[in-house]
Formats: structure tokens, sequence, C-alpha cells
């Protein structure tokens, strides 16, 4: 698999965004692209024989890796394209802990069974549930971490620090959902 920097003329990644996300959880791609040129964010795209597979969006700081979106093109999911990013993050990020939101697996929840497939790739990819839920820019998400102990205070700092004091989300401990 071979990783490139996003341009802001990437059309397949920029399809596989806006497919893979709702509205109110994006971020404005010229924002997204404008960003990836700070030296603590990253936003690359893999592809496999020349065809886009997938992307993720992350930040770094702190011992941390916080992975804001990653996605796979809808025709390639359940072929191990998703395992292959995250592989790719931790080789590029060795030492450091890795934190995930998701949207919460709450019985309620419109779209549950998608929910739970994607909390099941990320727990058979070594993650595992932090015990919070955190409120970012309105969206309730469940966190998961891999490679070290996660601190609500530090995500929080990590969080600020990162967007230059405008983020200073709510994170809570949550009882286990499933």
């Amino acid at each position: 698999m071979t990783t490139e920097r996003v341009r802001l003329n990437s059309r397949e990644v920029k399809r596989i965004y806006f497919e893979a996300f709702p509205r109110r959880e994006r971020m404005p791609f010229p924002l997204m692209m404008a960003m990836s040129w700070l030296w603590n964010t990253q936003f690359l795209s893999f592809a496999r024989e020349g065809r886009t597979q997938g992307f993720v969006y992350l930040a770094r700081g702190m011992g941390m890796v916080f992975v804001m979106f990653l996605a796979v093109d809808g025709e390639l999911r359940g072929q191990g394209c998703g395992s292959a990013i995250l592989a790719q993050v931790r080789r590029r990020n060795p030492g450091r802990r890795i934190v995930v939101t998701i949207e919460p697996c709450d019985a309620d929840a419109p779209d549950l069974e998608l929910r739970r497939r994607r909390r099941a790739f990320y727990l058979r990819n070594g993650f595992v549930p932090a015990g919070h839920r955190i409120r970012l820019s309105g969206v309730e998400q469940e966190a998961l971490v891999a490679g070290g102990a996660f601190s609500r205070a530090r995500l929080r700092l990590f969080l600020a620090l990162y967007s230059c004091g405008t983020l200073w989300p709510r994170i809570w401990r949550q009882e286990e959902t499933d």
C-alpha cells in the first residue's frame, strides 16, 4: 500500500470523506487541507495499484495520536484496507498511544448495526474501550485507545493545545454499554 499526502484536488479522498461522514461530523475540507500543513497534523491517502483505498486525518502531540477521521472506500470495506491503514499509523508513530472516537453503540441508535461493526473493527485492531465519552462539535462519541492508558485530562489538554484553545470538549466517564 502506498501512502501520500492528500492534496486539495484529491477527488477520490473527497468522495470517500463525504460518503463516510455525516455533515454534522465533518470539518470543511479546505480547513483540513490547511491544517494538514501544521507540524502536528497529517492527512494521508492510501492506495494500492493506483486506486485510492482510504485515508486518515490525525493530530499528534504529547505522546499521543488522535485519529480524527479514518475512512475506506465503501466498495473495499471488509477487505483489510482499514486494518492496513491503522497498521501504517502505528508504524509511523511507535510508542505513542492512539485515541479514536466513534459514535456510541447505544441501544436506541438509528444505525446501531453499523456502529457495532465500526466498534468491532477497532477492537479487532487492538483498541480497547477507554471508558469515557466525549462531546466534540456537539456530537457525542465513545473513546477507544490503543498502545497505552487513556487519560481524560491529557486528551482534553491535547485538544485544547492542538486547537489553540478553541476545543475544550466535555469528557466524562461512562458505564460500559456492551
